[in-house]
C-alpha cells in the first residue's frame, strides 16, 4: 500500500507573499488543490494524510476527495511536520507500506514520479528523484575559489520521496529532540540511519514555489499571465 503524506504548513515568506504560497488561487483554485489532484487520482495511492495549520484546515477540505483520511499538525520545522504526519499513520500503515512524502507547493508533479517511486520501494528502502547539476560547482573558502567539484557526482533532490514506513519513522525519532532540528531535506534522516535510498530521474517541471519568481512562473503555466490572482 502507498500513502501520501502532503506537507501545507510552509509560511511563504520567500515568496514574498500576505498567505502562504500553496493557499494562493489561480482561476479560483488553489496551489494546493493541484498537489492534492495528482494524488486522489493516482491508482496506486490508497490514502493521504495533509500536514497543515489549524487555520487553514476547513480551506482545505474544500479540495480534498475520498482518499483523504484526516490531518496532521504543522511541526516547527519541516522534518518535525513530516514526524507529525508519519505519527499520524500509527494505526493505518504497516511496517513495509510506502510513504511518500509532498511539498503542497509543488504542483506539477506527475503521476509518471510517482509511480517510479512506488516501485524503486519494491526493492529498496526508500527513492528519490533528482536533477543533474548543470552549473560548474566550486567548494569557496573564504573570498576564493578553494577547489573544484566533479559535478557529475552531484545530484539535486526533489520531491516527493519514498520510504517505508518502519523504518523512516525509526530513522526521524532517533534524531529526537535537537538534531532533527537541523535537518533540511526528507531524505536526510533516511541516509543517516543506513537506509538503501535509490535515485529515480527527476523532472524540471516538478519545481517548488519557493520564490516571487517561481510563482510567476506557476501562474503563466496555468493561466497565461491573464488571471489575476489574490495573495
Amino acid at each position: 500500500m502507498a500513502i501520501a503524506i502532503i506537507l501545507s504548513g510552509g509560511t511563504g515568506l520567500r515568496a514574498s507573499t500576505d498567505i502562504p504560497k500553496q493557499y494562493i488561487e489561480v482561476n479560483n483554485t488553489p496551489v494546493i488543490a493541484d498537489s492534492i489532484g495528482v494524488f486522489e487520482r493516482h491508482e496506486d495511492i490508497s490514502k493521504y494524510v495533509i500536514v497543515a495549520a489549524d487555520e487553514w484546515t476547513d480551506y482545505i477540505m474544500k479540495f480534498t476527495g475520498d482518499k483523504f483520511i484526516g490531518f496532521a499538525p504543522a511541526g516547527k520545522t519541516r522534518q518535525l511536520s513530516i514526524l507529525n504526519g508519519l505519527k499520524a499513520l500509527s494505526n493505518i500503515a504497516s511496517d513495509d507500506d510506502t510513504i511518500i512524502i509532498h511539498d503542497a507547493a509543488r504542483p506539477f508533479v506527475s503521476a509518471e514520479t510517482i509511480t517510479a517511486l512506488i516501485n524503486a520501494c519494491k526493492t529498496h528502502d526508500g527513492a528519490m528523484p533528482a536533477l543533474p547539476v548543470k552549473d560548474t560547482m566550486y567548494i569557496r573558502k573564504g573570498d576564493k575559489v578553494h577547489s573544484l567539484i566533479d559535478r557529475d557526482t552531484i545530484i539535486s533532490g526533489q520531491a516527493p520521496e519514498a520510504f517505508l514506513y518502519k523504518k523512516y519513522l525509526n530513522a526521524n525519532e532517533v534524531l529526537l529532540p535537537e538534531k532533527i532540528l537541523s535537518i533540511k531535506g526528507s531524505t536526510e534522516p533516511a541516509f543517516m540511519a543506513g537506509m538503501d535510498i535509490a535515485v529515480i530521474d527527476g523532472d524540471e517541471n516538478n519545481f517548488k514555489i519557493t520564490t516571487k519568481q517561481d510563482l510567476v512562473r506557476y501562474i503563466q503555466i496555468k493561466s497565461g499571465n491573464n488571471e489575476s490572482i489574490r495573495t
